[in-house]
């Protein structure tokens, strides 16, 4: 049984990092020894997210933006290739895709806010190279859907190909933006494992953080070599250099070539250390922590007529419980922003996850229209990001919870808003 009780003075911050004594000691670590940047450390979280997954490779970058345009480096996308992405999604998904010279098409999503399948088919052309779904908040994707129709005889069939890559996969890739997902669940298996390649962030304010930073999680499917294609990925990271830092840095080593126009998007050592101390607990301690907060908010809100609650869970699918996406029914978007504010005046930090790519000023100049994707619109006025991190007490879920009825209620009451 929840206790509730008033309490005066209680500030909540939406997304702290979680940092503790072992990931202090972590990083500590690496910088006593003496090497900071790409190193034992990186190979290390590597490594741990491939075993978490169970996928065969995994290459850390330095964010989740810079793996997206390097996988999209490797397809070989440019002009007049299309990928298609949701909507609703935070602007790095469509803007990766701009950069790799290609074509964002978006399309509109489920009332999960997962995209659609059926506005997916129907968005499929001959240009088309690839899908960027969106696990939105943890909550995973369709993913049976999805492949069902990416692997469709006449999807394929149209099907172009400019290199040996797209050739080889005979029909679009599927790329998952898997930025809230880690640890979420797909048929029994980690989500990661639904699609060809995956890619998570280790932003700060993701479950597992290296302050800023990404993983490319592959999963392709035969006659691909996922070894050889993340030694690519590798060395497209570091300037196309032969040798990364750490093996020119032993003695005698010196010599290397460039062999290729890579980028410099690699994760440093004190970065992936704070993630290696982070997942050595994700499973066993953070993960249940995050669970609790979301539940302890499950608890309360399906117990209001007034709240949509979301999707954690089905047959097929679990939550990374990223953040709690809380749905208030007929109500304006002038109301939630009203709702959002009065939490803010209590020292409550919540958010929206997201505005609808397109409201957004750069794309609306190239013409995309949000009245053409009218569950996203529907989906975002009402919408309440709600805090969800293991250092979350339960008296500051009450004490939120608490203040959330009032300022809709206040809200709902006043004939002005």
């Amino acid at each position: 049984m929840i206790v509730r009780k008033t309490t005066e003075s209680i500030k909540i911050p939406f997304s702290p990092p979680y940092i503790d004594m072992d990931v202090i000691l972590e990083v500590t670590e690496s910088l006593q020894s003496g090497w900071i940047t790409t190193g034992p450390k990186v190979k290390e979280l590597e490594q741990m997210i491939a075993t978490m997954t169970g996928v065969s490779n995994v290459l850390c970058v330095n964010s989740w933006t810079s793996g997206a345009i390097l996988t999209m480096k490797w397809l070989g996308l440019g002009e007049g290739d299309e990928v298609i992405v949701p909507a609703y999604t935070y602007a790095a998904t469509a803007l990766s895709v701009m950069h790799a010279g290609a074509t964002p098409v978006m399309v509109d999503v489920l009332d999960d806010f997962t995209i659609d399948p059926d506005k997916l088919r129907n968005a499929i052309t001959p240009r088309t190279k690839a899908i960027i779904s969106v696990d939105i908040a943890g909550w995973p994707c369709d993913y049976d859907s999805i492949n069902a129709i990416l692997h469709a005889p006449e999807i394929k069939s149209q099907f172009t190909s400019a290199n040996e890559v797209q050739a080889t996969f005979g029909r679009p890739v599927l790329i998952s933006d898997a930025a809230h997902s880690l640890g979420a669940m797909y048929q029994g298996k980690a989500a990661a494992c639904a699609s060809d390649i995956t890619i998570f962030s280790l932003h700060a304010v993701k479950n597992v953080t290296t302050a800023e930073g990404g993983a490319i999680c592959l999963n392709l499917p035969a006659p691909f070599d996922n070894e050889e294609i993340y030694k690519w990925l590798r060395l497209n990271a570091l300037n196309g250099q032969t040798k990364d830092a750490f093996t020119k840095s032993q003695g005698g080593g010196w010599r290397y070539d460039i062999v290729s126009d890579g980028l410099k998007v690699n994760m440093p050592d004190i970065c992936a250390a704070i993630g290696v101390a982070q997942l050595k607990k994700y499973e066993s301690q953070l993960m249940p922590e995050r669970k609790r907060v979301f539940e302890h908010y499950l608890s309360f809100f399906n117990m209001k007529n007034w709240a949509i609650i979301p999707a954690f869970e089905d047959a097929d699918r679990t939550s990374s419980y990223h953040l709690f996406l809380l749905r208030i029914k007929n109500i304006t978007e002038t109301q939630r922003d009203t709702i959002i504010k009065k939490l803010a005046d209590k020292d409550i930090a919540t958010n929206v996850h997201f505005i609808p790519m397109p409201m957004l000023t750069l794309f609306k100049n190239m013409g995309y229209d949000i009245n053409d994707y009218p569950r996203s619109y529907a989906n975002y006025t009402c919408e309440i990001s709600l805090p969800v991190y293991p250092q979350l007490t339960n008296e500051e879920c009450v004490y939120l919870e608490d203040a959330l009825e009032q300022a809709y209620n206040e809200v709902i009451n006043d004939a002005t808003i």
